[in-house]
């Protein structure tokens, strides 16, 4: 049976992964707040990423930019003027929309005429009675500094004061990067081609927020930008690409048969990009991006050397040659691949006339890697027998949860819907033999071992 989108919603605010975000006061939509076995989750993706990227390679260094930035960033980067998606109204009840995510067979550069002739119909009220599409920039923008609402809405001299205010929520963690490269090469003079990277918030005002996390207005980005030399992109564009494959398969164990390669034809590419692959992901709602790796040349640096005016050029320490360096960026949102790896993971099986459901997260992903139970709460010589085996391996692995509610049954129901692999009981046996009962997630299977082997 297919694995349905609203399954996984339900199953994530049920057993604390995702809750809606601002809940309490009726939710905010795009916002998606983490509960605590969704900050668990996520977390360990964040760094397995790390680890397999950085701390595991000689050539990528971290930088954690901050959030705002100096607006000349946006302007140099091509945010200010190309940051946008189409965006059409109904004139009918007045809903707004990205024209190409309603319509079948268009793309992000569709035309009003080309829109038109989908004949496509309003999602809310049915009509078909669209207005021009414009071009929405999704940049967010705020005030920075001591700026009232009359210095925005007053005077000339006053508006003036405001404007210079404006900065943005940055929209991609890359920026961040390229304004750091000068620094990190001016302060540890890495050889090349090395990467940065870096993991943080970025923030989109997306038209119509939908598919759960897929698409929202707040997300976390893990991203890199390589520096290489522009005569060497194609190879090592080549060994990124299947980098990435590694860590999507083999690390976070997502299915091969899931995972398709889109290489983006140049219409629909990024301003800054002359190749891009798109990684598509099998999601329950059908084919979505998961990650992109594209090949942005010197765009960035170059604007960065032209607007900051200051030289953005890398020397070679055995040649001496000078040059900007070009750039290879693989970029992942962590809650698409959050949504990948919780998708993969979901399951229902048929036992014995009911169904289970179950999370067979890869035992790395895991939020608890076990949880300790006695067989009766109401006994203290098992709850105290109980504690120090959950006190023993939560020193040895941290991630142990420990769970007495309810009967032994329920309690494994609940560790398979949150993705626990394996279940430790404590019963009137393991105070006469020091050995326990464990039971496998996967497979139900219960074997007997002595703690000292656990």
């Amino acid at each position: 049976m297919a694995t349905k989108l609203e399954d996984i919603v339900s199953l994530c605010k049920r057993r604390g992964f995702i809750f809606p975000g601002s809940d309490v006061y009726g939710g905010m939509a795009g916002t998606w707040d983490f509960g605590p076995l969704g900050v668990a989750l996520k977390k360990k993706i964040e760094n397995e990423w790390w680890d397999f990227f950085v701390e595991k390679r000689e050539d990528i260094f971290g930088v954690d930019a901050a959030i705002l930035m100096n607006p000349r960033t946006w302007i140099a980067s091509g945010h200010t003027a190309t940051f946008a998606d189409p965006l059409v109204e109904c004139k009918e009840c007045k809903s707004r929309f990205r024209a190409d995510k309603i319509a079948e067979g268009i793309s992000e550069s569709v035309t009003t005429e080309e829109f038109l002739e989908t004949h496509t119909k309003c999602p809310v009220c049915g009509k078909e009675n669209w207005g021009p599409i414009r071009k929405f920039n999704m940049m967010f923008s705020t005030h920075v500094g001591a700026v009232l609402p009359e210095d925005v809405n007053g005077d000339e001299e006053s508006k003036a004061l405001a404007e210079k205010s404006v900065a943005y929520l940055r929209p991609e963690t890359a920026q961040g990067i390229f304004t750091n490269y000068k620094n990190v090469v001016d302060t540890i003079y890495p050889d090349l081609p090395f990467g940065l990277a870096q993991q943080g918030k970025a923030f989109r005002n997306e038209i119509s927020p939908r598919d759960f996390i897929l698409r929202d207005r707040e997300c976390s980005q893990m991203e890199i930008e390589y520096f290489v030399r522009p005569d060497a992109w194609e190879e090592d564009f080549e060994k990124m690409r299947k980098l990435q494959h590694e860590f999507l398969e083999d690390v976070v164990k997502l299915p091969t048969k899931n995972i398709h390669e889109l290489e983006v034809p140049a219409e629909d590419r990024a301003h800054y990009s002359k190749r891009t692959i798109d990684f598509m992901f099998d999601y329950p709602n059908g084919e979505e991006e998961l990650m992109g790796l594209a090949y942005r040349t010197d765009f960035d640096l170059s604007n960065i050397q032209r607007e900051s005016g200051k030289s953005m050029e890398y020397r070679d320490k055995n040649t001496g040659e000078t040059f900007v360096p070009h750039v290879i960026e693989p970029s992942i949102g962590v809650e698409r691949l959050f949504l990948a790896i919780l998708s993969t993971a979901y399951t229902e099986e048929e036992k014995d006339g009911k169904t289970r459901i179950l999370l067979k997260f890869p035992e790395n992903l895991a939020p608890y890697k076990f949880c300790v139970s006695p067989l009766l709460k109401n006994k203290p010589e098992l709850v105290k027998k109980a504690k120090e085996v959950y006190n023993l391996l939560r020193e040895k692995y941290k991630n142990v949860t420990w769970d007495d509610s309810g009967n032994i049954g329920k309690r494994y129901m609940k560790q398979d819907e949150i993705g626990t692999p394996k279940c430790v009981v404590i019963d009137f046996d393991t105070l006469e033999d020091e050995t326990v009962t464990i039971r496998d997630r996967d497979t139900t299977d219960q074997i007997r071992v002595r703690i000292e082997e656990l």
